[in-house]
């Protein structure tokens, strides 16, 4: 019986018992496979979707609470707007709805690699991932064909959106080049804001070594104000540097 026993074999299909530290080699190896398919894509990271050139810092941090200017603005910036322009509704205050920041790239249409650092640009100072943004129509001067790829575009709201502009008021702003204020000016009719930033330097996310030719970008502030002037007083109460 023995000699049988030892010649038999195992049956097809029957999984190996494992030791209880074999069971947790495996589970710790399988969790760490995952995380990497998670990070860089089918392959580890190589070939289609995989590259440093497309590891972007654009995962949503945790929050335990609402970003600082947001609080300030329910805090204390309404009650300074309601106060200032009479309202009688404390919804008829103006708020902040989006940012919206774009960089478009004509060298794209002859360098498409430009796209690529420009994306993982506006991905590092924005922390979300970008759209590319394509060509409404073909313009032969310029040798533009319809559906190319020329710029980079995010859209932020709510604490992202507050998030940015702190950093953007507080830090980026004040590095740039004898600075003396922005434009209050660039207002559209109907209190929204664009403003143009030439380099992309400013913001300290950007690595200067690895950038091979700085990029403007055009930062736009969507509000609910009626007018230019709730949206001036709006965003000055958010700290925004405008000259006298």
């Amino acid at each position: 019986m023995a000699e049988e026993d030892k010649n038999e074999k195992p049956q097809k299909g029957a999984k190996p018992t494992l030791t209880p530290e074999q069971e947790a080699e495996a589970a710790a190896k399988k969790a760490a496979r995952a995380e990497a398919k998670a990070k860089g894509g089918k392959g580890g990271g190589k070939g289609k979707g995989g590259g440093a050139s497309q590891e972007v810092a654009m995962e949503r941090v945790r929050r335990t609470g609402p970003a600082r200017l947001r609080k300030v603005y329910d805090t204390e910036i309404r009650g300074k707007l309601i106060s200032e322009f009479s309202l009688k509704n404390p919804m008829e205050a103006p708020r902040l709805m989006k940012i919206t920041i774009n960089m478009g790239l004509g060298e794209a249409v002859t360098n498409p690699k430009v796209l690529d650092t420009a994306v993982e640009s506006l991905g590092a100072i924005t922390g979300q991932r970008p759209v590319v943004t394509k060509a409404k129509k073909s313009i032969a001067v310029f040798k533009l064909r319809g559906g190319q790829k020329i710029g980079a575009m995010v859209t932020l709201r709510r604490d992202q959106m507050f998030e940015f502009l702190d950093r953007l008021v507080s830090y980026a702003l004040p590095r740039v080049r004898d600075f003396k204020g922005i434009s209050p000016k660039s207002f559209d009719g109907r209190g929204n804001y664009t403003l143009g930033i030439r380099e992309e330097i400013i913001f300290p996310e950007i690595n200067y070594e690895r950038l091979e030719k700085p990029k403007g970008m055009n930062i736009t502030f969507t509000t609910t104000a009626r007018t230019d002037e709730q949206g001036r007083a709006l965003l000055r109460h958010l700290g925004m540097p405008f000259r006298n």
